[in-house]
């Protein structure tokens, strides 16, 4: 085990990374190979693989039976939900291997439960990734998309709450904000009180 002293470990969980920051938990059955950076205070859930080349930022959600391999690279404050599955070549057959090609999610998106993200994308920062969709192109900031293959259903505040129309643009669903358009400076109760920021 080579996590630094700071991060915590379940006994069943294994860390071969030394590049973790502080306050970071790993839990039962996950598996972080050398190589992999991990900012301060991830949650990496139970039965997640982490392959060496990926990073992923502070304050990263990393739910159950996800597998992240080699070119997948994870902001900050991003929700990966549990059985996310990922990829890292484009047309893959055993036996050869490849440069990773490199899939990107952005500071503070979501990545619902079951959602399949194909090599070579990015999904934008505060977007959200429906349950279950198949996201085979860039998603933009704050816009939602749903279904096989995804497609926009929206946009979205900070918070993750639907914008809908209101007389001076849009509005959040779940909290208070309103505008023309969101943008990463946006304010919105729902944020505050579900991430402290």
């Amino acid at each position: 085990m080579n996590a630094p002293r700071d991060v915590f470990v379940h006994a069943a969980g294994i860390c071969e990374s030394a590049s973790v920051g502080p306050g970071t938990r790993i839990w039962a059955f996950a598996h972080v190979l050398p190589g992999a950076v991990i900012g301060r205070d991830a949650n990496i859930c139970d039965h997640v693989f982490i392959e060496g080349g990926v990073t992923l930022g502070d304050r990263v959600t990393v739910k159950c039976h996800v597998a992240l391999w080699d070119g997948v690279a994870v902001g900050d404050d991003v929700f990966i939900g549990p059985s996310a599955a990922f990829a890292n070549d484009r047309y893959p057959r055993s036996g050869r291997h490849v440069p990773s090609v490199r899939t990107v999610l952005e500071k503070g998106c979501s990545i619902g439960a079951g959602a399949v993200v194909v090599p070579g994308v990015t999904v934008g920062a505060y977007a959200l990734v429906g349950a279950g969709a198949v996201v085979t192109r860039d998603v933009a900031p704050f816009t939602l998309v749903l279904g096989n293959p995804a497609r926009a259903a929206g946009l979205v505040c900070r918070c993750g709450g639907r914008l809908l129309p209101a007389p001076m643009g849009l509005r959040c669903s779940q909290g208070d904000w309103a505008g023309e358009a969101p943008h990463e400076g946006m304010v919105c109760s729902a944020a505050i009180v579900l991430c402290g920021q």
